[in-house]
């Protein structure tokens, strides 16, 4: 029976790789193919899946949706362009700006709020935008990974390791996840000032953004403030950080049906989260659960513990 689930789980492996489109219709029907052949009990389907993480990734994105919206990041990155000398500065602050932004937003959310301002600098200059674009995308990307909130790998880890959002900063006193990503970032950031040296056409800001709601802003903000409040609660449910997410999301969504009262607002909110993605991670769960129900990740864990376990103990003793 192993021998068939690890084939099955490769199999999956290869199409998700080789068909990025409908992965997770792959991973869906993966998913059903280990129900069906018993292997994951149907009644252990619903388990299997991380609600916890669902919520947070859904809530999370139906927030960023009324962050976008507000244009409050729009107005942010105007003032830091306001504040750069020539294009050199301004595609680092840029690159440092959504790398910040993407430490708390998803990175593609991340990305569709500062690239626009990269793209209005470049057709100013008339100069190509691709380069301040991999800047900011490689910067999003990277901070996605600094923080609990940053990423759908974040969350998926400090779900399974119960981790609190300071242990990403400090982990049983040591320095943790963030400051290694920081590392990276400087490193990224002395690379980015040796590409753009010669970047030196000055840059004026003809329009300042006007934001005329500052509650989206708020929901943010009290989204991370939560989320770092609940992780040192104790007795919470472990759904706490889901329940969050989506709660505030859900005020959003209300108060923005109370301002336009029109259904609309309402379904393009939520047309605005990304179901693809939740439907990937839930058929994923299933698949990575029925790993652990036929017993394989226990032996591979076995396995590498016999492995390592020698050197380790004779680097202990060094």
């Amino acid at each position: 029976m192993k021998t068939v689930v690890i084939g099955l789980f490769i199999l999956t492996y290869i199409l998700l790789l080789t068909f990025p489109r409908i992965r997770a219709y792959i991973a869906l029907a993966s998913a059903a193919v280990f129900v069906f052949l018993g292997i994951m009990p149907f009644g252990k389907v619903f388990t299997a899946i991380d609600w916890n993480v669902l919520m947070m990734i859904a809530g999370t994105m139906g927030i960023v949706y009324f962050f976008i919206e507000s244009k409050m990041p729009a107005l942010l990155a105007d003032l830091i362009i306001e504040k750069t000398p020539n294009v050199k500065w301004a595609i680092i602050a840029l690159s440092l700006f959504a790398g910040f932004i993407s430490a708390f937003v998803d990175n593609v959310a991340t990305v569709l709020m500062v690239a626009p301002v990269a793209l209005d600098i470049a057709k100013k200059l008339k100069i190509s935008p691709v380069p301040s674009i991999i800047a900011i995308a490689i910067a999003s990307n990277l901070q996605g990974a600094a923080t609990l909130v940053g990423d759908t790998t974040s969350i998926l880890l400090g779900s399974h390791a119960d981790l609190t959002f300071f242990d990403f900063f400090f982990f049983q006193g040591k320095l943790s996840l963030f400051w290694v990503v920081q590392a990276g970032a400087l490193a990224a950031t002395l690379i980015l000032l040796y590409i753009f040296r010669k970047e030196k056409q000055p840059v004026t800001l003809t329009e300042k953004t006007v934001v005329k709601d500052y509650f989206p802003s708020v929901l943010l903000i009290g989204m991370i403030v939560l989320l770092i409040v609940a992780s040192f609660l104790p007795n919470m449910p472990k759904t706490i950080n889901g329940i969050i997410c989506m709660s505030l999301f859900f005020i959003g969504l209300v108060r923005s049906l109370l301002q336009a009262k029109d259904l609309k607002v309402v379904s393009k909110a939520l047309g605005e989260i990304d179901y693809f993605t939740l439907l990937l991670l839930a058929g994923l769960f299933v698949v990575i659960g029925s790993l652990t129900e036929a017993g394989v990740v226990s032996d591979i864990s076995k396995s590498l513990s016999k492995h390592y376990s020698p050197w380790y103990t004779s680097q202990r003793r060094i």
